[in-house]
């Protein structure tokens, strides 16, 4: 097993993936749920991220050469679903649902719809994740060894998202609901800048292409 490889990897991967950057977001879309719910969301979306990853790793370009759909259209189609979050949670649009989600309980389905989207798709398992992990996964030029590593890689990436969301739910106590109501709003400026660099990336990569 290539060491150098797995060191690539794990850097590359969890530059990508971001930890840390995904636990402002992960508030502001589990508002209202409990600290259960919440546990059930991010083992959900860590699970999806890690089964997204795990099969573009093995098998991604040979499925999106088969459909004739290239990277650039993940980036592109990523970050207009992205913006419509942020353009959401940046003018209160979906203010009434989190107020009706804050005293009523959070239903089995709503839970597993944030579990997927936003967070799994596409922030987690998102264009720049789910590019990295083909381009590792060519590199290793099919040696069944550093597969392997590239799967524990993926694992460790996605256990980090794990442990920051848990860590997420004390940030939320602390902040209280006025904090929470201005990160929101700040956060959803952010992602809406995060959508259009997707779109920006997507288009360009195009135009070389």
């Amino acid at each position: 097993m290539d060491i150098d490889f797995l060191w690539t990897a794990l850097v590359t991967l969890l530059v990508t993936l971001d930890p840390p950057g995904l636990a402002p977001i992960f508030l502001s879309v589990t508002v209202g749920m409990s600290a259960l719910e919440r546990r059930r969301v991010a083992v959900r979306a860590c699970l999806i991220a890690f089964a997204i990853l795990t099969f573009f790793g093995f098998g991604g370009q040979a499925l999106l050469d088969a459909l004739g759909i290239g990277l650039p259209a993940f980036r592109i189609a990523g970050g207009l679903l992205l913006f419509y979050i942020a353009f959401e949670m940046t003018f209160e649009l979906r203010s009434k649902r989190k107020q009706e989600a804050a005293n009523t309980a959070i239903t089995q389905d709503h839970i597993h719809n944030v579990a997927a989207f936003p967070l799994a798709i596409p922030l987690m398992a998102g264009p720049g994740a789910i590019t990295a992990t083909i381009l590792l996964a060519g590199r290793a030029e099919g040696d069944i060894p550093s597969l392997i590593g590239l799967v524990g890689i993926l694992a460790f990436g996605v256990a980090s998202c794990f442990v920051v969301f848990l860590a997420a739910e004390r940030v939320s106590k602390w902040l209280g609901v006025m904090g929470n109501i201005v990160l929101t709003r700040l956060l959803g400026v952010i992602l809406a800048a995060l959508a259009i660099q997707f779109v920006i990336d997507g288009v360009l990569a195009l135009a070389r292409g």
